[in-house]
C-alpha cells in the first residue's frame, strides 16, 4: 500500500508544471471594423476598374486570392516567387530549425544511456599501497562501463522548456504564413504599379501626341500671320514639358519590373517574366469579408504574437521551476581488468547507482531577478500582442475605408477625364477657326494631362487596396491543406 502511495505521489508531482498555464486571449468584443456603418457596394465608374464591388459579410477567403484578378501572367509570377523566393525559403528554413529544436529538448524528457571504453597504461609508485593485487607495475586497464543518468522532471521544469520551444516554432510556422501573405501582396502591388506606369506613358504619349499637333497648327497659323511667335514657343515648351515626363515614367517602370524580377527570385537582367496591362486585370467584384471576432484566427502576424506570448509564460514557469529543488539519478554497470578479455570475468564487474537532490540555497539573487526578469517579458510579450491586434483591425478599417474612397475617386476621375477630354477638342478645333487664343489651348492640355494622370492613379489604387484588404484579412492561408503550411513549398 505504501509503495503504491509513492507511486501515485510521483505521478502527482510529474504532472505539476511550475508556473502560469496559458491560456488563449479573448478575440476583442467589437462588432464592427469602422465607426460609421459600411456600405454593402461600392460606387462604379465606365472604366477599366472601375466595377462596383460588393462586401459579403461572414465569407470566407479563398486561398489563392489573388487569382480573382484573372490574370493568368500574375499567377505565374506568384508561383514562381513562392518557390524561388529567399525570404520564403529562409522562413522555411527557420521553421525546421524551430521544430528540431522543440523535438531535441524533448529528448530530456527520456534517460541519457551512454557507453564508453578506456584503455590506461600507468606505474604507481613504490612507496604507496599496490593498485593491483598482484602488485604488477607498470600495468595496463581495460574499463568499459555503461551509464545511465536521469533528471525526473518533477517541477516541470523540462516541460515548460519544451512548451516554450514548441510555442516558438509555432510563432515561425505563422511568420512563415506572414512571410507568403506579404510576398503575394507585394506581387500583386508592384503588378499593378507596372500597369498604372504603362497607362500613364500611353496616356503621356498621347499628351505628346496632341500638343505635337497643336504645335504644327500653329506653326501654319504663324506662317499666315494669324499668331504671333510667342505663341508658337508657348507651344512648344508645353510640347517639351510633356516630353519630359516620359523619362522619369520609363525609370519607375524599369525599377518596378526591378522589383518584380527580385520577388520572383530572379536577377534583374532576367526580368520578371511576364509584363502587365491595367486591361488585362479584373478588379474582384465579391469582396470577402469575415466577422471582427475571427480576425484574431485569421491574421498570421497576430498569432505569430500569441504564440510569442505563449512562450514567454512558459519561461515564467521554466525560472520558477529554477528555483527549486532538482533531482537526478545516475546508475553505472561495468567493468575493469588488466587483460581486456577478462573485463566481465569473476570479481571485476562492478556498478553504481547515485540519486541526487540539489537546492540551491544562495546565488546572489539570481535566480529569483531572472523570475522578475521572466514576468516582464511575459508582460511585454502581452502588450505586443495587444498592439498587433490594434494593427490589424486598423489595416482592415483602412483598407475598407480606401475602398469606398477608391471607388468614388475613379468615377470622379473618370467623369473629370471625360469632361476635359471634350473641353480639349473644342478648344482645339476653335484655335483653328481662331476663336480662342493659345492659353485656352494650354489651359486645356493640361487640365487633361491632369485628369488623365489622376483616373490612371485612381485605377491603381482600386487594384492595389483590393489586395491590401485581402492581406489585412490574413490571406486565407488556413484553407491550405496542414502537410502543405509546413512543407517546404505552398
Amino acid at each position: 500500500m505504501k509503495a503504491r502511495h509513492a507511486m501515485l505521489a510521483a505521478l502527482v508531482l510529474q504532472a505539476c508544471a511550475a508556473g502560469p498555464d496559458f491560456r488563449r486571449p479573448e478575440a476583442p468584443p467589437v462588432q464592427a471594423y469602422t465607426r460609421e456603418p459600411l456600405a454593402e457596394r461600392t460606387a462604379s465608374a465606365p472604366v477599366a476598374g472601375g466595377a462596383e464591388q460588393k462586401f459579403l459579410r461572414d465569407r470566407d477567403i479563398p486561398r489563392d486570392w489573388w487569382t480573382l484578378y484573372q490574370s493568368p501572367a500574375l499567377n505565374a509570377i506568384i508561383e514562381s516567387a513562392l518557390k524561388a523566393n529567399p525570404n520564403v525559403q529562409a522562413a522555411q528554413a527557420a521553421l525546421r530549425q524551430a521544430q528540431e529544436l522543440a523535438q531535441a529538448q524533448a529528448g530530456f524528457f527520456f534517460p541519457t544511456v551512454q557507453a564508453g571504453y578506456a584503455r590506461t597504461r600507468q606505474r604507481d609508485s613504490a612507496t604507496l599501497s599496490p593498485a593491483l593485487a598482484s602488485g604488477e607495475s607498470p600495468f595496463t586497464l581495460h574499463t568499459a562501463q555503461v551509464t545511465v543518468s536521469y533528471a525526473p522532471d518533477v517541477f516541470g521544469l523540462n516541460r515548460r522548456q519544451v512548451e516554450a520551444l514548441r510555442a516558438q516554432a509555432e510563432a515561425q510556422s505563422f511568420q512563415l504564413e506572414a512571410t507568403y501573405l506579404s510576398l503575394t501582396s507585394n506581387v500583386v502591388v508592384a503588378a499593378v504599379q507596372e500597369a498604372a506606369l504603362r497607362a500613364q506613358l500611353a496616356a503621356a504619349l498621347d499628351i505628346i501626341a496632341i500638343n505635337t499637333r497643336s504645335v504644327e497648327l500653329l506653326r501654319k497659323q504663324f506662317a499666315a500671320g494669324a499668331v504671333a511667335g510667342i505663341e508658337v514657343a508657348a507651344q512648344e515648351a508645353a510640347l517639351a514639358q510633356a516630353q519630359q515626363a516620359l523619362a522619369p515614367l520609363r525609370k519607375q517602370l524599369e525599377q518596378t519590373r526591378n522589383l518584380l524580377a527580385a520577388l520572383a527570385g530572379r536577377y534583374p537582367a532576367e526580368g520578371p517574366g511576364a509584363s502587365f496591362e491595367l486591361t488585362a486585370l479584373r478588379l474582384p467584384e465579391e469582396l470577402p469579408l469575415s466577422l471582427p471576432s475571427r480576425l484574431v484566427e485569421q491574421r498570421p502576424d497576430v498569432r505569430a504574437a500569441e504564440a510569442q506570448l505563449h512562450a514567454a509564460s512558459a519561461q515564467v514557469g521554466v525560472a520558477v521551476a529554477s528555483m527549486l529543488p532538482q533531482f537526478t539519478i545516475a546508475a553505472a554497470r561495468g567493468g575493469t581488468a588488466t587483460q581486456f578479455g577478462e573485463m566481465f570475468a569473476s570479481g571485476n564487474p562492478f556498478w553504481s547507482v547515485v540519486g541526487t537532490v540539489t537546492q540551491t540555497l544562495f546565488a546572489g539573487g539570481t535566480l529569483f531577478h531572472r523570475k522578475r526578469a521572466a514576468e516582464a517579458a511575459f508582460e511585454q510579450a502581452g502588450a505586443l500582442y495587444r498592439a498587433t491586434v490594434i494593427g490589424a483591425f486598423q489595416n482592415v478599417a483602412d483598407a475598407l475605408t480606401a475602398l469606398q474612397s477608391d471607388a468614388d475617386a475613379l468615377k470622379a476621375a473618370a467623369e473629370s477625364e471625360r469632361a476635359a477630354k471634350v473641353t480639349l477638342d473644342l478648344v482645339t478645333k476653335q484655335l483653328q477657326f481662331g476663336l480662342v487664343n493659345y492659353l485656352s489651348l494650354l489651359n486645356a492640355q493640361q487640365a487633361y494631362q491632369q485628369a488623365v494622370i489622376n483616373r490612371v492613379q485612381a485605377q491603381a489604387g482600386r487594384f492595389a487596396d483590393t489586395a491590401a484588404l485581402f492581406q489585412a484579412l490574413g490571406g486565407g492561408w488556413w484553407n491550405r491543406a496542414p502537410d502543405a503550411a509546413a512543407g517546404s513549398t505552398r
